[in-house]
């Protein structure tokens, strides 16, 4: 057996677990790996903040369904890391942290930048070690790929000691390969009882959440839904699983990212059959409500997700491909025939209760945002968004056709993710039309990044929806009857963000009327398209404009002119 570097083979296995790009920042305690990665084949971009490199790494999974990696030195750039762990934990995204850390011999002395990175760590990772042999190595990162694919994906972190690094180990690549990954695979007898549910019921409902994303499965949704005549909604995480253009499209209910027909067409459903849905509290609101009368089918790939929130009438643990092969199958075999009436009834709720969206006004009213966006971007196109009023307005009004097309930090909702998760999703893609959707408080979290894509000729196209306030926290102040320290207006327009992003030697044009919008959209895909780099249309909404949402699905509120 060679023998060879510790870090070679790190290297090594990476490269045959298919990561071609790596995202991070260098530092003393984290050298031999970046010694062992020149002349790799990773492409290495150097970040100017720790989290951003985690969002990087999680727009890059997103996107490919591989592992993402984000690497740092010790101390302070583990602890970087952990709001971006959090986020991939919380939304199931496999990435992959690797840090530095001082001499292992020295731990116990407080020597500069140790902190114990693993036991931070652990609450928001499916895994977390540090490697104290360095023979252990590349099993140990086979072994990381293998947990963070595994189940419901997730992230994992390694520490590396540096005097750990330093040493050789026997190790022969060409003979090794990544750990198999299993999937689980639905009980034969609680597929059936599925099916009898389904065809027994109604008004049935399939519901698909990012399991759908995740398990690769929208084109056998499609099948399944068409087989059986059932409609399906979405979750947030799910959005973009099924065409929403077909006829069984059911739309997206929810206390905040919602349609109002799909509320009401959920509120009408007697029977959900939930795929790889975690029933977020932002999709449920009032669980009273939301389960009513109905009965729940719940499929996730992960047993304890089962009767997490509320105990389903029945609960089935399998990957939610595996689930919706083995139900066409027996579907199949029984060649259900299914009223179209309750589609139509679906049709119809879409038809009288949608949300207006062709405002004229100025200042500009946020739902004609998502109108020009829909009538100006292909299916194609890549979207990431993060978390505040925008967000919400993005779910209620963008539409997206495609999985891994639409991307949104669900959960942990960190502000700034939209910059890195962006050059993340352009990396995977090079070639595809990336757009980030951002609100004038997030832009400011994790700008810096800006400065890594106009480095490396990123070029993607920035969209802000700018009310100079944090405004889904001024929104919700309204029940505290205040609005306090939640305005960050000052001169003219508070920060001129066209400005920052010329800083960073990037381009940007603000939009003040709603004819604008277009032009100014078209000029930012042919800037971005001519210099690689990102380009900001930011548009001036008006400043105390409210977001339709309530406590509970048929509690919602609107603030907004109902359209005819």
């Amino acid at each position: 057996m060679p023998r060879i570097p510790a870090m070679q083979a790190v290297v090594d296995v990476l490269v045959s677990e298919g990561v071609d790009t790596a995202f991070g920042c260098p530092g003393a305690a984290i050298l031999p790996l970046y010694h062992a990665m020149q002349d790799s084949g990773i492409e290495h971009l150097i970040v100017r903040h720790e989290e951003g490199a985690t969002h990087m790494a999680d727009g890059w999974a997103r996107t490919t369904g591989n592992v993402g990696v984000a690497i740092g030195t010790s101390g302070p750039a583990g602890t970087n890391m952990i709001t971006g762990l959090y986020t991939a934990q919380a939304d199931s995204i496999p990435i992959l942290c690797i840090t530095g850390q001082a001499d292992s011999r020295k731990l116990h002395t407080e020597a500069f930048q140790a902190v114990d990175i693993v036991e931070i760590a652990k609450p928001v990772t499916k895994w977390a070690v540090q490697v104290k042999e360095a023979a252990q190595l590349p099993w140990v990162f086979r072994e990381a790929f293998r947990i963070a694919r595994s189940g419901r994906p997730g992230p994992v972190l390694i520490d590396l000691p540096i005097d750990v690094q330093r040493q050789d180990i026997e190790w022969d690549s060409s003979i090794d390969s990544p750990l198999p990954v299993t999937k689980a695979a639905p009980s034969p007898a609680r597929v059936e009882r599925a099916l009898d549910l389904l065809l027994a019921a109604e008004r049935p409902l399939i519901l698909a959440g990012g399991g759908v994303v995740l398990g690769g499965a929208s084109d056998r949704l499609r099948t399944a839904a068409e087989l059986l005549g059932v409609p399906v909604g979405v979750t947030l995480m799910g959005k973009g699983t099924f065409p929403e253009d077909h006829e069984l499209f059911a739309g997206m209910a929810g206390i905040q990212t919602s349609q109002r027909w799909a509320n009401a067409a959920f509120l009408e459903a007697d029977l959900v059959l939930a795929l790889g849905a975690r029933f977020g509290d932002r999709h449920t609101g009032d669980l009273d409500v939301y389960r009513g009368t109905r009965k729940f089918i719940h499929v996730d790939i992960e047993p304890t997700q089962l009767g997490k929130v509320f105990g389903p009438d029945l609960g089935i643990v399998s990957d939610t491909g595996a689930f919706l092969d083995a139900l066409i199958e027996a579907a199949s075999k029984r060649s259900p025939a299914r009223d179209r009436a309750w589609p139509r009834r679906i049709g119809e709720l879409k038809e009288s209760l949608p949300r207006r969206e062709d405002f004229e006004d100025t200042p500009i009213k946020a739902p004609r945002v998502f109108k020009e966006i829909n009538e100006f971007y292909g299916e194609d196109a890549y979207f990431v968004t993060a978390i505040g009023l925008y967000q919400i307005w993005s779910g209620q009004f963008q539409r997206a056709h495609k999985p891994r097309h639409y991307q949104v930090c669900g959960q942990a909702g960190p502000l700034g993710w939209e910059i890195p998760a962006a050059i993340g999703v352009k990396k995977a893609k090079p070639e595809a039309e990336v757009v980030g959707v951002v609100g004038d408080y997030s832009f400011q979290f994790l700008v810096e990044e800006l400065a890594v894509a106009a480095q490396y000729d990123v070029g993607f196209v920035l969209i802000m929806l700018n009310n100079e306030y944090l405004g889904l926290i001024r929104q919700a102040e309204t029940g505290y009857e205040m609005n306090f320290e939640v305005d960050i207006h000052y001169d003219k327009n508070g920060t001129d963000n066209v400005k920052v992003m010329e800083a960073y030697g990037c381009s940007g044009t603000r939009v003040t009327e709603p004819g604008e919008i277009r032009t100014s959209l078209e000029w930012a895909r042919k800037e971005a398209e001519r210099t690689s780099r990102p380009v900001l249309v930011e548009i001036m909404i008006e400043r105390e404009g409210n977001a339709a949402m309530g406590k509970a699905l048929d509690s919602v509120v609107e603030f907004e002119p109902i359209a005819s």
